[in-house]
């Protein structure tokens, strides 16, 4: 029985329910990241480092709630806030002293952390954090890197893929995308030369962990290179943090490198698993979201900065019961370090399998390129490949859809080649992950044999 077909008859309760959401939704799905051939999953609960669909099935969970769970479903410290603050309320429609505890963590713990205003999601952080700049210093364009992802709003919704000059979306005028700069990722040179012949850039925004959460890593030499370039030409310095904030150190990315943005973007980790994101930086640019006592400014140089789930109290109390227990810092080394051994598992399966795949990875996040073209596959440690960023980013979407529909039969439920590893994900649910990931390669080879590359 093919992997398909077997996927199929192992979930007929997620059929059914897929078969009434394509009724509903485009493509039956509400974020394009859960599409999958034939169907999805659907999850009924979850708990740790683990979740079950509808058919009874149990899966070792590697989406962590798109990375916002580093402390795992369900942690009784942040169930117990949330809780209490059901109790009391969910929307009150005004202040409430949970926000400001809340963005007191943040000031407490990012180093560059000034003044915070809270959004919804890290896709409003971002475009907030790029607002502010061009409000600070009076200018339109703003550089980003190919291959790093900053969110769907048109500004930033080119230079995500290949071809890195096209937006990634129909619908984006060619007008929005005017004063938006792509540029090579790691390649100090050529942006200090752009720098040079222009004096329009009000910013350069980028992932400080590199595309994508690091599927192309940056090093701290190339992040404090940057940073000298951009204050040499006057420019704003916007780390889009949503993925790295939290997570790298408590201080997030910034502080593991040393290095000082002008301003932060945060979400995901930052509202414990509930919906939240926040731009965090000096107090003289977030000034720009003040009002003033001067009609003048608040009508013509403010930012109005509406939003109906700011800083709620839920994600609030979510937020501060998941920042409280990072903060005694014992669950960010323990995520790295099961992060390590599951990479180390993951390249020993495939050394078995001879094929050109490699797993590799910091902190806790892990990446997993299939057939790819690294000159150093065989010698280097798979800690950080670094290799031109392009090959990232040509991926075989069949064998991409087959090995998540294999691996999920196995009982293991990732973004495909995309790994989140939270401080629970030890012991057993490793074993079993290697276990899972052989058994899918093996399945995969005997479905699709013609789509892997072999050493020479």
């Amino acid at each position: 029985m093919g992997i398909r077909q077997e996927y199929i008859e192992k979930h007929p309760g997620s059929k059914r329910l897929y078969e009434r959401a394509v009724k509903l939704f485009p493509s039956g799905v509400t974020h394009d990241r859960r599409y999958l051939n034939p169907f999805p999953i659907y999850v009924t609960n979850a708990l740790g480092a683990k979740k079950w669909d509808v058919d009874g099935r149990e899966y070792i969970d590697y989406w962590m709630g798109h990375g916002a769970l580093i402390l795992g479903h369900r942690h009784q410290h942040v169930v117990q806030a949330i809780h209490r603050q059901i109790d009391k309320g969910t929307h009150y429609g005004a202040c409430h002293e949970m926000e400001v505890e809340w963005a007191e963590k943040i000031v407490e713990l990012v180093p560059s952390a000034e003044k915070v205003r809270f959004t919804a999601s890290g896709t409003e952080a971002t475009m907030m954090a790029i607002r502010l700049a061009r409000s600070y210093t009076g200018k339109k364009k703003i550089v980003r890197f190919a291959g790093h992802f900053h969110g769907w709003h048109d500004a930033v919704c080119v230079g995500i893929q290949p071809p890195f000059d096209a937006p990634n979306s129909s619908g984006i005028p060619e007008e929005s995308l005017q004063n938006t700069i792509v540029l090579p990722p790691n390649d100090l040179q050529e942006l200090e030369t752009q720098l040079k012949k222009r004096e329009d850039v009000a910013a350069v925004i980028l992932e400080p962990s590199g595309g994508f959460g690091g599927v192309i890593p940056i090093t701290a030499e190339y992040l404090k290179g940057l940073r000298e370039i951009t204050l040499k030409s006057g420019v704003l310095l916007i780390l889009d943090e949503v993925v790295t904030g939290f997570r790298y150190t408590p201080g997030g990315a910034q502080q593991y490198f040393d290095v000082s943005p002008d301003l932060s973007c945060f979400a995901k980790i930052l509202a414990g698993g509930l919906p939240g994101g926040a731009v965090a930086g000096k107090k003289a640019i977030m000034e720009y979201l003040e009002f003033k006592e001067d009609p003048h400014w608040n009508r013509y140089r403010k930012i109005p900065h509406p939003g109906t789930f700011n800083a709620n109290p839920l994600s609030a109390a979510a937020g501060v019961a998941t920042l409280d227990v990072i903060a005694k810092g014992e669950v960010i080394p323990m995520a790295d370090e099961n992060a390590g051994h599951l990479r180390n598992a993951l390249n020993e399966v495939i050394k078995s399998h001879e094929i050109k795949w490699c797993v590799h990875g910091e902190h806790s996040i892990l990446h997993i390129l299939m057939n790819h073209r690294c000159p150093k596959q065989r010698t280097c440690d798979r800690k950080a490949c670094t290799y031109d960023y392009t090959l990232a980013y040509q991926k075989d979407p069949v064998l991409l859809g087959l090995f998540r529909t294999a691996m999920l039969i196995q009982g293991v439920d990732s973004i495909g080649d995309h790994f989140w590893i939270s401080w629970l994900h030890s012991g057993e649910v490793l074993e079993r992950t290697g276990e899972a990931f052989d058994q899918a390669l093996k399945r995969l080879k005997e479905d699709l044999p013609d789509r892997f590359d072999f050493p020479d």
